[in-house]
């Protein structure tokens, strides 16, 4: 292990350490290698904060803005921990006045957070989409990869025991 990982390991297991050390070694010199680097790093640490993003930076000898400018514009990166599940409202027009926005403001009470924060427990991130392509179903609600339709503020706790 570097001695310039303790800011990292304030955040992260010694193990999780080592292998984002592995990951960045591996590519190191490789042309095109922050993407995968960024990648596998989001793997293993589930998510790449800013001391993450420097450390990247510095070993591949890239400026930290480039770095930070590739992981705020894919959405598949993500700077904050994520929950184990996703739950996704839709809010484009036809969920939206179908109640959307009460199934948005349930979930923020039973969850104590606002859309796009994660519960405490990290078992769940809350995140509103404008359009599902689900509009007859509407308002929908998907947890990971299971689509909810027709959800009533009523159902929410339901749908979520199914997720605990």
């Amino acid at each position: 292990m570097k001695a310039e990982d303790t800011e990292l390991l304030k955040e992260f297991a010694p193990t999780q350490v080592d292998k984002l050390n592995k990951i960045i070694s591996k590519h190191k010199g490789k042309p095109g290698s922050l993407i995968p680097v960024l990648e596998e790093a989001q793997v293993c640490l589930e998510y790449l904060p800013i001391s993450v993003q420097k450390k990247i930076a510095k070993e591949l000898n890239l400026p930290l803005s480039r770095v930070y400018g590739v992981v705020t514009f894919y959405s598949f990166f993500t700077m904050t921990p994520r929950g184990k599940h996703t739950v996704r409202v839709c809010l484009g027009t036809a969920c939206y006045v179908r109640g959307g926005k009460a199934i948005t403001e349930t979930l923020q009470k039973e969850f104590g957070v606002m859309e796009g924060e994660t519960t405490p427990d990290r078992m769940f991130t809350l995140e509103s989409v404008r359009c599902l392509g689900a509009c007859g179903l509407g308002p929908v609600v998907v947890v990971d990869e299971d689509v909810h339709g027709r959800v009533k503020p009523t159902k929410v706790k339901e749908i979520l025991a199914q997720y605990k």
